[in-house]
């Protein structure tokens, strides 16, 4: 055999390098792919439900390719176009021969004999021309697909690609566009109303062609019962259904979500994370509290939902259902934004991390001026000094300040570094202290991932023996595909340890709820959130982020343009939104403490700090580090006399008769405010008048702050009004002069305000006690 091919080879060479390069066209004749056109951009969840779909480049409804053929439809499809379909090598000589013999007795083309196979290579040679020419080539090129393609890939090919009028093309888009449902929730009817589309697309048209097309799908319904792939019920019940009216919308479940995806994966079929039946009750949640909002011209919002274990993100809501005109496109969960208050809980964590502060520690809430800096707490109210932590959980600006300055500014924004917040650009001497109270940008992607690494780091330690993982503060996950790597397992934190995260988790869990759900703590099934709202300058933002041992809910409100609104704040805005999202979540347990990360020590109750031999005391857990904190200060022991009302010494009393009491005592300047929030604090008794009495600090300035500048008040008739200079005294009662530039002023008792009326420049006030304590301070009065 080989020989006589040799011989034939050698007979006819001519002839052989045409055959050969027939052969060799044959085989190449299908391009690769046999399909190139764009395709829409889908996303989907894990289980397939569709969420959201983005057109494709060519303004054609057109999904990517199908993964496999509804059944329904592959029958429909077959009995209406091709019943020989799985028996023919690509072409159909019966059909083609009686479709011809129609063809001329009519004089023009009326019927076609194509397989679907040949259609499948009409679709991808797209433009041609119906010919007998062209159909040759059809012939041809449908053979050489069949050798190549299984009958099933060519079903998959059709059905992707086949035209359903207008721009719809496909059937998985055709079955939403008419239907409203996936294609393999379809009927027999709805299966069979598509499965003749192709072959007249212009079909499908409200109101019009119903008559045509509710026959055509009859034929293939009566096709079935014939070939008795359904019953005569089933054949009954089909052909009582109703023909598709108008268009349906594709759902648009998370919107900004898919025009995130669509930059990375155009064009693509993507599996998602988002939970479908969570993302539609956040989207509701959205709408109704956008619906109150906006009637304060408040338009934007948008939430973010991230499972701790896995950090797959659950719900992605970019923005409310608003209109052009209020930024509905931009996407405000990567958009960066005043961060407000959302960073103070990184620093009390980092201080007590390192051994620089205790939980209960009382921290100063004064007046306060820092190198021109003026903070002042959102009611500007001071309450003198108040725990770390409560100061925390109420998002007081003056002590975050002082604690940033304690702590070291450039020292906290290198250890912002470790959780890769994008917004975060410049280094700290551009931000200031301002960092802490909302100077720095952040998005709520990046401040959800820092808040999920946190409460990670808490699960990882107690479920693998105390240990944390390299990679906590990493990405969350949006693709189901993808799996979170956390790194490797070491015994050394990384950032923060476990006892410091849970401290400051369990203060901010003491938030005061917003309206309406103030007696949570009293439910034993009520949930334990660790919450943190902020507020930005201007009330331009409202953040609420919180965290459960399983989610991470996270809530920004404002207008995406940066206007601010009266009443906009993180409490009033974004907390309530924040609560009815946790409400849509399965309940969790709270934390449980990491005992190995955490140390019994003596604190003072009242103070906060390590016990000192004069303080009354408690038990408490801490950092490990936390029993290098100095001890208690403000406890001393004084002297008074049998009455327990003076201050004595062995000057005026006798020694026996004095009785040592411990005292909390405050500074003065901390004193006077802390006074006005706690009825039970007690000054200083004075000493007995016939005493010799120790020298001690006496006052402080409340106003003016040191080396401040000022403009003296212009009432509403335009006069210049004068300034109240205040200081406050340890003992009211005693008389203090005042002076304006070494000119003696006034004099004052009880209660220590003057009005002065100073020329612009510089000044020095000076103020005298009684007992001869003295202070200065320095203003410059501008025009």
């Amino acid at each position: 055999m080989l020989q006589k091919i040799k011989n034939y080879i050698k007979k006819h060479p001519k002839r052989f390098v045409v055959i050969g390069i027939l052969v060799i066209w044959y085989f190449f004749s299908l391009p690769k792919p046999l399909f190139n056109d764009p395709t829409a951009t889908i996303i989907e969840t894990r289980k397939g439900e569709l969420l959201g779909a983005k057109i494709a480049k060519d303004g054609q409804w057109r999904f990517p390719e199908t993964d496999s053929v509804p059944h329904k439809f592959k029958q429909c499809i077959i009995a209406f176009e091709d019943q020989q379909f799985y028996r023919h090598p690509g072409f159909n000589p019966v059909a083609m021969v009686e479709a011809m013999g129609e063809n001329i007795e009519a004089g023009k083309i009326v019927r076609g004999g194509s397989t679907i196979t040949q259609q499948v290579i009409r679709l991808a040679r797209k433009g041609k021309k119906r010919t007998y020419i062209e159909k040759l080539k059809e012939l041809i090129l449908a053979t050489r697909l069949e050798l190549g393609v299984s009958k099933e890939n060519i079903l998959k090919l059709y059905a992707s690609h086949a035209p359903f009028g207008g721009n719809v093309v496909g059937i998985d888009i055709a079955a939403w566009r008419y239907f409203g449902l996936p294609a393999y929730q379809l009927s027999w009817a709805e299966s069979a109303t598509l499965a003749v589309l192709p072959n007249a697309p212009s079909l499908i048209y409200p109101g019009k062609n119903q008559s045509r097309l509710l026959k055509k799908r009859n034929r293939v319904l009566q096709i079935l019962l014939e070939q008795e792939t359904i019953d005569s019920l089933t054949y009954e019940l089909s052909i009582s259904e109703s023909l598709p009216q108008k268009p349906y919308f594709l759902p648009q479940t998370s919107p900004h979500f898919l025009d995130n995806l669509a930059r990375k994966h155009n064009g693509k079929r993507v599996q998602t994370t988002i939970d479908v039946t969570l993302q539609k009750q956040v989207n509701q949640v959205v709408k109704q509290h956008y619906e109150v909002l906006k009637q304060n011209e408040v338009h934007n919002m948008a939430v973010l939902v991230i499972d701790v274990d896995s950090r797959e993100v659950l719900s992605y809501v970019g923005n409310t259902p608003t209109d052009k005109n209020h930024q509905k496109d931009v996407d405000i969960v990567v958009a960066n934004r005043s961060t407000g208050s959302t960073l103070k809980p990184l620093l009390y964590a980092a201080m007590m991390d390192k051994g620089e502060l205790l939980p209960e520690q009382l921290v100063s809430d004064i007046p306060t001026v820092i190198a021109g800096y003026n903070p002042k707490n959102f009611d500007e109210s001071y309450s003198g000094a108040v725990p770390a932590n409560r100061a925390l959980a109420r998002s007081l600006n003056v002590p975050a300040v002082r604690l940033l300055q304690q702590y070291g500014l450039q020292r906290f924004r290198d250890k912002l570094n470790a959780f890769r917040i994008k917004g975060l650009k410049y280094n700290a001497d551009h931000y200031g202290l301002s960092l802490i109270v909302g100077g720095a940008e952040g998005n709520l992607w990046d401040l959800c991932k820092t808040y999920a690494g946190f409460a990670g780091t808490l699960n990882h330690y107690q479920s693998s023996s105390s240990e944390y993982f390299t990679k906590e503060f990493v990405e969350p996950i949006v693709l189901a595909k993808n799996k979170v790597d956390f790194g490797k397992k070491i015994a050394q934190k990384q950032v923060y340890g476990a006892g410091s995260i849970w401290l400051t988790f369990e203060a901010m869990k003491k938030v005061n709820r917003p309206e309406g759900d103030e007696a949570w703590e009293f439910y034993d099934s009520s949930r334990e959130i660790a919450w943190k709202t902020g507020t930005s300058f201007g009330n331009r933002d409202a953040w609420a982020i919180g965290v459960s041992q399983k989610h991470v809910v996270g809530i920004w409100i404002g207008n995406a343009d940066g206007e601010g609104r009266p009443e906009l704040t993180g409490l009033n805005a974004a907390a309530p939104v924040l609560f009815d999202v946790f409400n849509l979540l399965p309940n969790a347990k709270w934390f449980p403490a990491p005992y190995d990360d955490l140390v019994e020590v003596t604190t003072c109750t009242k103070s906060g700090f390590l016990a000192s031999s004069n303080c009354p005391s408690k038990k408490m857990y801490v950092p490990d580090s936390g029993n290098r904190t100095k001890p208690c200060t403000f406890h001393q022991l004084v002297h008074l006399d049998m009455t327990q009302q003076y201050r004595v010494n062995s000057s005026c009393e006798p020694v026996m008769d004095i009785i040592h009491k411990p005292w909390f005592v405050l500074p003065p300047l901390q004193e006077y405010f802390f006074k006005t929030n706690n009825a039970e604090y007690r000054s200083l008794p004075p000493y007995r008048s016939d005493c010799i009495k120790e020298t001690q600090e006496k006052m402080d300035f409340i106003f003016p702050k040191a080396n401040s500048s000022m403009y003296l008040p212009k009432g509403f008739d335009g006069k210049i009004n004068e300034v109240i200079l205040k200081i406050a005294h340890t003992n009211p009662e005693t008389q203090v002069f005042w002076y304006l530039d070494d000119q003696f002023i006034g004099t004052t008792k009880q209660f220590h305000e003057m009005p002065v009326s100073p020329k612009p420049g510089k000044h020095i006030i000076t103020v005298l006690d009684e007992k001869g304590n003295e202070l200065k301070r320095n203003i410059e009065i501008k025009r």
